[in-house]
């Protein structure tokens, strides 16, 4: 079983390669192996692209060893037709002969389906190898199918003090309290996720772009609340970079439930990992009602006095780290 591990945790490696570009596909990583030499591996493609078993057999340069081989992959193989055929048929049309699976599939259309199909073709399936650290790679994916809502991000940075922000500034931008290194840490987060969440009083104070501007990768889709309407298109967020969409009250009701109204508009538009950066109001929204999965708090050396206090939370510390003078703290939700 050893074995079989370390070949499932290089199907994680790769995977990761994905990050940020397969959504709403989940972003799994494949290798092939033929006695114990790994002869194929691949990950899932930019969305619309090959999913990785595709990209892994593709990758075998003698294909008559595939009938002899063993297929590893992060999460179980689909078995119905979408952007792309079934990778269950492919890997039957190839006659390989034994699959080991990290984790299953809970999206609807599998659920077990592809399982079913390799057995129904003579091919020896294991399930659940290294099945927490597959589950936790595919926490986005699997989030979206079984709780019906996005991955959700909290993210902030707080002064030496526990303050977010002064009380009262002189410009409408931000004042920052973390250094170069850490904004661009932020940029490459905002790159790996779908999308990104603000409220009005953000937009109104700093005038963000929120765009991944200091990082290779796309831009997340900008998701403004904006109850009353105030903003005016001449803020950022409207700019064409990326795409932005306004939250109002023609569209959920902000006296109730407000996290949990957004999470509901969020699937329906098939956003599957959000970041929501604030502001204070806005993060401390999602926690009250228990909607989130990390915490994601930078501590700088600033010292404020006074201003608008941090959001206030419990968590289970998973990261800590220095990032030059400031310090990273990563926070998982324990859902108690």
């Amino acid at each position: 079983m050893k074995i079989h591990e370390n070949y499932i945790k290089r199907c994680i490696e790769i995977a990761k390669n994905g990050l940020g570009t397969t959504a709403p596909n989940p972003m799994v990583g494949c290798v092939i192996v033929y006695q114990n030499q790994i002869i194929g591996e691949g990950c899932t493609s930019a969305y619309g692209g090959n999913h990785a078993e595709v990209n892994a057999i593709q990758s075998v340069i003698d294909k008559s060893l595939l009938n002899k081989a063993t297929l590893y992959v992060t999460l179980e193989p689909c078995s119905h037709f979408g952007k792309t055929p079934p990778c269950s048929d492919l890997i039957i049309k190839h006659q390989i002969p034994e699959v080991i699976i990290g984790a299953l599939d809970t999206h609807s259309k599998v659920a077990g389906k592809g399982i079913e199909k390799l057995k129904a073709s003579g091919c020896n399936v294991t399930v659940g190898v290294f099945e927490e650290a597959c589950q936790e790679h595919h926490n986005r994916f699997l989030t979206f199918h079984n709780k019906k809502r996005p991955y959700i991000i909290l993210k902030w940075a707080k002064t030496e003090d526990g303050f977010i922000a002064p009380k009262t500034k002189n410009e409408q931008k931000p004042v920052w309290i973390t250094n170069e290194i850490s904004r661009q840490l932020v940029h490459k987060w905002r790159a790996e996720e779908q999308a990104i969440l603000v409220g009005t009083n953000t937009v109104l104070e700093d005038n963000p772009s929120l765009t991944a501007r200091d990082w290779t990768g796309k831009n997340p889709i900008r998701v403004v609340l904006d109850r009353k309407k105030k903003l005016a298109k001449d803020f950022q967020v409207f700019k064409n970079e990326a795409e932005t969409f306004m939250v109002t009250e023609d569209d959920i009701n902000f006296s109730e439930n407000v996290a949990k109204q957004i999470c509901a508009l969020l699937y329906k538009k098939n956003i599957q990992s959000i970041i929501i950066e604030g502001g204070s109001q806005t993060l401390q929204t999602f926690i009250d009602e228990n909607l989130w999965d990390e915490a994601r708090v930078f501590i700088g050396k600033l010292i404020f006095n006074k201003g608008i206090k941090a959001p206030k939370f419990k968590g289970k510390k998973i990261h800590e780290s220095s990032i030059l003078e400031d310090t990273l703290k990563i926070y998982s939700n324990t859902y108690d």
